[in-house]
């Protein structure tokens, strides 16, 4: 099957749940999340990102999670269409591409990969390239890359690695959350039409607009998924001013998430949606000063959340 296309919009990287006793993956919760977020007007899920654990994850369970999220969006037939990206990336090209697989397999409509970092200083530029060409090449679902230098010891493509990459047929998009609206400029006006440029955070949805991007892929949507909406909205319907304030709100809740990291969202999903649960260890949940305070840093946004809703 094609897969479900990807449209310009607020794509939501989804956290895993767990059991807070066994760990064992909570997939009742994971199908909740994911009907909850499709019906917030985001225009697509990601699974097995760094907001999911990909890497507490063994095979089984992301298949698991892939195909539970799919289910979800299957189960109406106004979500049956939003599409699902996969995260793949791996230390290996042949691992990389036997997540590929499994992503197609569980429903997966797309692949992002992250770039292998374990042994980067035996990894040269050409090399690198040559792992995404190679896993593109092979995977049966088309492929985004995904830039992240926090989440992969420093390895930082540039927009002439990315353009590059973007001439493969099966190379449809890349996420920068490198955050670097200059790279994501140049590859928004150079790549192939139809490739699609997303920022890699919510604090900088209007800058990627601007830049000619068509959307984001955004953590801290998972708890303010209307909002982060909204804001593209706004700027798609020429007001850009109260876009610009709308920016302001969901940049300093972002901060704020950004400094929680993925056990943040998993607490104000827990506060706010009776949902959400610890990571697995050897991460931890938050303390209960530390939930006060990143709950009055999100009650900004929250409060514009919460007229959305209605």
């Amino acid at each position: 099957m094609a897969p479900r296309p990807l449209h310009p919009g607020i794509y939501v990287p989804t956290v895993a749940f767990f059991d807070p006793t066994s760990e064992e993956v909570d997939i009742p919760t994971v199908e909740r999340h994911a009907s909850y977020l499709a019906s917030t007007g985001i225009a697509g899920l990601v699974v097995q990102g760094s907001n999911g654990e990909a890497v507490h994850l063994d095979r089984e369970e992301r298949k698991a999670i892939t195909r539970a999220t799919r289910r979800a969006l299957d189960s109406s037939p106004s979500t049956s269409s939003i599409p699902i990206i996969v995260g793949t990336g791996a230390q290996s090209t042949r691992e990389t591409i036997t997540l590929c697989k499994d992503a197609a397999e569980a429903g997966g409509d797309y692949a992002i990969i992250l770039p292998p970092c374990y042994y980067k200083g035996l990894v040269n530029n050409a090399a690198l390239l040559e792992h995404f060409r190679i896993a593109a090449s092979e995977s049966p679902i088309p492929v985004m890359i995904y830039n992240y230098p926090g989440a992969a010891a420093g390895v930082d493509l540039t927009s002439d690695d990315v353009l590059a990459l973007a001439e493969h047929p099966n190379i449809i998009g890349v996420k920068l959350t490198c955050g670097n609206t200059g790279k994501l400029a140049r590859i928004a006006a150079g790549a192939k039409k139809g490739f699609m440029t997303l920022g890699g955070s919510c604090d900088f949805t209007l800058q990627t607009l601007i830049a000619g991007g068509q959307g984001v892929i955004a953590g801290t949507a998972n708890v303010i998924p209307r909002t982060c909406v909204e804001v593209m909205k706004l700027y798609e319907a020429g007001r850009v001013a109260e876009a610009q304030k709308l920016q302001a709100i969901v940049a300093r809740a972002d901060w704020e998430g950004i400094k929680a990291g993925f056990v943040g969202v998993k607490t104000l999903l827990q506060v706010h949606r009776g949902y959400g649960g610890p990571p697995r260890r050897p991460c931890v949940a938050h303390s209960p000063e530390e939930v006060t305070a990143l709950t009055d840093g999100f009650a900004e946004a929250m409060e514009v959340e919460k007229s959305l809703e209605k």
